[in-house]
């Protein structure tokens, strides 16, 4: 069992490391806009926000291309963005209009967009994992060198579903990754009170396939062990159980008052977040100013206040609307 260690910051492109920053910010402030807008009641559907893990969507997607595949949880805006579906969409299929990613009939729990390899968002805890092996053996035998990424929490890791298809996925050398984003909670139960190993990618050796812990606050990190995953999965070389130690800055949906977890836990992490912490490092290695990051927020605010308006002048779903992209018989 490995614990990756993130390269220093200067041997990463500035470029690249900014970009990363902006992605982060953007998936942030996204969030943060949702929520004020479902707080005044324009957002018809609950919302399980990502608040806090933005550095494992960002890293591990930095890595990835449109060709390759996404699959998430019921906590998908994250995922989606740094994928590549467009704030717009995203935002649109928020407000239920038609011009959303999914034609306003998912909502904040089915965002996605194949046109970019992120399938809309499967709620079921787990139930992205089987439909990742899937398309990991689709591109294996299609010989496409895609890779499939299955993004789930620490919680979805006790489902049975994930070890039928981690098992799967390594007896077959699938070219998969599957991301633990083990934020500690599975919505109010803490990971102490459902598992007796302490890290969750120890179960990756009772398959026959690696298993590496990562910060997950961290994105430089978690860029570096996803991209090592993801070339040795395209090179034919099998699947990764990557975990990534993260938490969510905010209650498991709109509805939790977070009870269950102390305000001093939530301070001390607060401290570690990804955002902030990535910033720092930049100005402090004289790869950015306060100011140019002060620059980067004020163009991610202007695309998604775009992105609102955008919503806002849509046209909603004609009722007929509902008879088509769906699979039915005749009797």
């Amino acid at each position: 069992m490995t614990i990756a260690q993130s390269r220093p910051v200067s041997a990463l492109a500035t470029a690249e490391q900014l970009a990363m920053y902006r992605k982060m910010l953007l998936l942030r402030r996204f969030e943060e806009r949702c929520n004020f807008l479902f707080m005044q009641g324009r957002i018809p559907s609950t919302l399980h926000l990502y608040i806090g893990e933005e550095a494992v969507a960002t890293g591990v997607c930095a890595n990835l291309t449109n060709s390759d595949y996404v699959t998430s949880t019921h906590r998908p805006h994250g995922h989606a963005l740094a994928k590549g579906v467009t704030p717009r969409s995203i935002m649109a299929e928020l407000f239920a209009k038609s011009t959303g990613c999914c034609k306003g009939k998912g909502g904040s729990m089915h965002v996605g967009d194949m046109s970019v390899g992120m399938l809309p968002a499967i709620a079921i805890v787990g139930g992205g994992i089987p439909v990742a092996g899937g398309l990991a053996l689709a591109a294996k035998m299609l010989k496409t060198k895609a890779v499939a990424v299955s993004f789930f929490g620490d919680g979805a890791a006790n489902e049975g579903a994930f070890h039928e298809a981690l098992n799967m996925a390594a007896i077959w050398d699938l070219p998969a990754l599957f991301v633990c984003e083990n934020n500690l909670y599975a919505a109010s139960t803490p990971i102490a009170t459902a598992f007796k190993i302490q890290d969750i990618a120890l179960r990756a050796s009772s398959y026959g396939m690696p298993g590496e812990i990562v910060d997950g606050n961290d994105v430089l990190a978690v860029h570096e062990a996803a991209g090592r995953a993801i070339a040795r999965a395209r090179s034919g070389a099998g699947p990764t159980l990557l975990e990534c130690k993260t938490y969510r800055q905010v209650g498991h949906s709109r509805s939790d008052p977070r009870t269950y977890r102390s305000r001093d836990e939530e301070a001390e992490w607060a401290l570690l977040d990804p955002i902030q912490r990535l910033g720092a490092r930049l100005i402090a290695d004289g790869e950015a100013s306060e100011g140019s990051l002060a620059e980067i927020e004020k163009s991610v605010i202007a695309e998604i206040d775009d992105a609102v308006e955008f919503a806002e002048v849509s046209p909603s779903p004609d009722p007929a609307d509902a008879l088509l992209d769906v699979f039915y018989e005749e009797a």
